[in-house]
């Protein structure tokens, strides 16, 4: 599914080009020699993952398990958070794929906690989209689940969802 050519790079520098919602233009910059490699990924290598407001659109490439989220390395986006880290890592673990494939997400929405659990949500998904035997493996882990709790509105006459104004007897 994922082009042949992609293991030959490492992903050391990538430059990112959003053409169209379902298109993302890749440049890959070899180390040895200047010259640039453009990958185009579509909807059929895409993860979608979704949580609260966050939304997360995925890609793997063949690397050594590095992590790319919004052009910045994921363990500087991610503020050195061990738990988001390794929330975003655990469908690879599970699958003993952690140092095969790094993680190229475009993120958008949310707070870091949302957006890493789109993150996870997306990779499990684009695992099983790659292998279909995946599935069984990642299912009883809950990492193909959408969380699908969200903010809830506020009322008229209250001050958030259910905080009422102070009660006054007289």
């Amino acid at each position: 599914m994922i082009v042949k050519k992609l293991s030959k790079f490492s992903s050391d520098s990538f430059t990112f080009k959003i053409n169209k919602k379902d298109k993302v233009t890749i440049n890959l910059i070899k180390n040895s020699m200047n010259s640039d490699t453009k990958l185009v990924f579509q909807k059929n290598n895409l993860g979608l993952g979704k949580r609260k407001e966050a939304i997360a659109r995925v890609f793997l490439v063949p690397g050594g398990g590095n992590i790319i989220i919004n052009k910045v390395p994921g363990e500087k986006y991610l503020q050195y958070n061990a738990n988001y880290l390794n929330m975003v890592k655990a469908p690879l673990e599970k699958l003993q794929l952690e140092n095969q494939f790094d993680i190229i997400a475009l993120v958008k929405g949310g707070g870091l906690t949302g957006q890493a659990e789109a993150i996870r949500l997306g990779v499990a998904r684009l695992l099983c989209k790659l292998e279909s035997t995946n599935r069984q493996i990642l299912k009883p882990y809950g990492l193909l689940t959408r969380d699908s709790r969200i903010k809830e509105r506020k009322k008229y006459g209250l001050r958030k969802a259910r905080k009422a104004p102070q009660y006054s007897k007289r």
